[in-house]
């Protein structure tokens, strides 16, 4: 919280990285903190010299240095992808990619891109209000230090505590009414750090092929706010990369909830999502299978309640 102030100072007294007077610099405090952090005490801890993990440094810091050229200055939709997709290259090499053994490396690797390219993005479009992907970054980091705690993966223990501590930290300034924003910076970062992390942990034995679908459900409430948001702008023929207030919290606020309100109920559907998840990973086809159909019926209700709100564009 302290480096997210002292930023915020930073960029009030040089106008730089605001947005019409509020700082745009929470991702990379965030960042800063995850990163430091980690090199200062994994290193000396846990040995976190590990060429994926520094993969994911590195790949990461790709997506906060262009996500601060694109607070900057917006740029195209065209160069966004392929900074992306650069970036998710750099994290294949350093040998951070699924590894689902039934499909082959080619199928591996274009699953790899999508995840990656696809969870970014919905990171991105989530942070559309106060709060929002922050603290669904708490709760999802938190989530899968859990499941790193039953399989006894200490490396992303360490990882997910720092990630949820340092945007917790940022969470109370972020709370509305908002002090300071992620950024398109913090929300590239986020969403690419914690569907790296996704990648790296091991959910379950082969005989076990359900808990392959934890970590899409653990990230359910960010796909499935890009999936409604898809949807709703397809069918009123809106560019799909077009901005508009479709998002579910901004639906929330068309029929008056308020921002703290909306943010409660972002955070409890983050909340189901995360822990279908944790439960999925640990039980068997059968019942994992079951727990998959409740939130796949669970977001089909969301999103027939969520489609009767009318917005304006």
């Amino acid at each position: 919280m302290a480096g997210t102030m002292l930023l915020r100072e930073v960029s009030l007294k040089y106008n730089f990285l605001s947005n019409k007077g509020i700082p745009l610099v929470g991702g990379l405090a965030v960042a800063l903190s995850v990163i430091f952090t980690s090199l200062l005490f994994g290193l000396q801890f846990l040995r976190l010299e590990s060429r994926a993990v520094f993969g994911i440094f590195l790949s990461s810091l790709i997506m906060l240095l262009f996500g601060i050229i694109d607070d900057l200055r917006e740029v195209s939709v065209i160069a966004k992808f392929t900074m992306q997709i650069a970036a998710c290259a750099l994290l294949v090499i350093s040998g951070v990619k699924t590894q689902i053994v039934y499909i082959g490396n080619i199928a591996n690797l274009f699953i790899t891109f999508l995840w990656m390219l696809g969870i970014t993005n919905a990171f991105n479009h989530l942070d559309v209000m106060d709060g929002v992907a922050a603290g669904t970054g708490v709760i999802i980091s938190l989530g899968f230090c859990w499941i790193a705690f039953l399989t006894g993966n200490a490396v992303v223990i360490f990882l997910t505590i720092v990630m949820a501590g340092s945007l917790a930290g940022f969470f109370a300034i972020n709370f509305p009414p908002a002090k300071v924003y992620l950024g398109n910076a913090g929300s590239h970062f986020l969403g690419f750090v914690l569907a790296a992390m996704a990648m790296v942990l091991s959910y379950a034995p082969l005989e076990r092929k359900i808990a392959l679908v934890s970590p899409i459900v653990m990230l359910g409430f960010p796909i499935f706010d890009t999936l409604f948001l898809v949807i709703m702008r397809m069918k009123q023929g809106r560019l799909i990369f077009k901005k508009s207030n479709d998002h579910v919290v901004l639906r929330l606020l068309k029929v008056h909830v308020s921002k703290r309100k909306s943010l409660f109920v972002a955070l409890l559907l983050a909340l189901f999502f995360v822990l279908c998840a944790v439960v999925i990973s640990q039980s068997t086809n059968r019942f994992g299978i079951s727990i998959v159909v409740l939130a796949g019926l669970f977001s089909v209700y969301v999103y027939l309640r969520m489609n009767k709100i009318q917005v304006d564009g």
